[in-house]
C-alpha cells in the first residue's frame, strides 16, 4: 500500500513513519508513507497558501490552485483522494477494512477555514471525519485513519487472527484479557480459562465480548441483535 500525505507540516508525520507497528512496517516496505508539501506549489514569493473568504466570512481558506497542483503531482490512475473533513463520513473499522484494499490513497490536510470546495467537489472521492467535533487540522485525523488503515494490510501485524478479534471488527467489542498474577486483591483469572479446553473458552470470551459490547456500547449491541434476527 502507498499512502501520500498533502500537508503543510509534514516533519509532523515523521513518529508515525518512525516508531511501533508503522514503523517497522515502512521499514520492511510493507507500506510505503510519503508526505507533500503543499506550500512547495504555491506561485506566491512568500509561498503563501491562504487567502480571504469571497463573500465576507471569517478566516482564511486555502486556495485551489497549490492544492490542485499538490494532488496531481501523486494521482495514479487507481488513486483514491480523501479529505479529512468534519463534514465527511465518520471513520469506523468498515471504512479501515475498505482502505486497507486499496493500492494507493492520498490523504489530504486542511487547515484555517478549510480549502476552496472547488478542490473538495472536483478532486475529492470522498471526505472523511474522526469524530463530530473540529480540530485545527487534518493532520491529526490523518494520523488515526493511517494506523487504522495500515495494521491491516497483509503481513504488518502477523497473523490475521490477532486483528480479527478487535473491537469493532464484528461488530462487537473485545473479550476480557487476563494475565499474570492469577489472583491479585481477591480479583481472579476465570477458571474457564485454566481448563484447556478451547470450545469452552471460545464459548467464554465470545459470551464475555457480547457482554463487554451490551454494558460498555449499548448502540453496537443492538446492532449486534438486528443482525442475528437478519440471519
Amino acid at each position: 500500500m502507498n499512502i501520500d500525505i498533502l500537508t503543510l507540516f509534514p516533519n509532523s508525520f515523521d513518529f508515525l513513519r518512525s516508531y511501533g507497528v508503522i514503523g517497522k512496517a515502512v521499514e520492511n516496505n510493507l507500506i510505503n508513507i510519503s508526505t507533500v508539501d503543499i506550500r512547495s506549489f504555491s506561485k506566491d514569493k512568500h509561498k503563501k497558501v491562504d487567502d480571504e473568504v469571497y463573500g465576507g466570512s471569517a478566516g482564511m481558506l486555502m486556495k485551489v490552485e497549490p492544492v490542485i497542483d499538490a494532488i496531481e503531482s501523486v494521482k495514479k490512475e487507481k488513486s483514491k483522494v480523501i479529505f479529512l473533513s468534519p463534514q465527511g463520513r465518520v471513520f469506523n473499522q468498515e471504512i479501515a477494512n475498505e482502505l486497507s484494499k486499496e493500492e494507493h490513497i492520498i490523504l489530504l490536510c486542511g487547515h484555517y477555514e478549510g480549502i476552496d470546495s472547488r478542490v473538495v467537489n472536483n478532486y475529492v472521492d470522498f471526505e472523511l471525519s474522526i469524530g463530530d467535533y473540529v480540530l485545527t487540522g487534518g493532520e491529526i485525523p490523518a494520523m488515526v485513519v493511517i494506523d487504522a488503515t495500515a495494521r491491516l494490510v497483509a503481513n504488518v501485524i502477523g497473523k490475521e487472527e490477532s486483528y480479527q478479534t478487535d473491537s469493532h471488527y464484528n461488530i462487537l467489542l473485545q473479550h476480557d484479557h487476563f494475565t499474570r498474577p492469577r489472583e491479585y486483591r481477591g480479583l481472579k483469572v476465570p477458571e474457564v480459562l485454566f481448563s484447556g479446553n478451547h470450545k469452552l473458552i471460545e464459548e467464554w470470551q465470545k459470551n464475555s465480548s457480547i457482554e463487554n459490547t451490551k454494558r460498555k456500547r449499548p448502540d453496537l449491541y443492538k446492532k449486534y441483535i438486528e443482525s442475528l434476527r437478519k440471519g
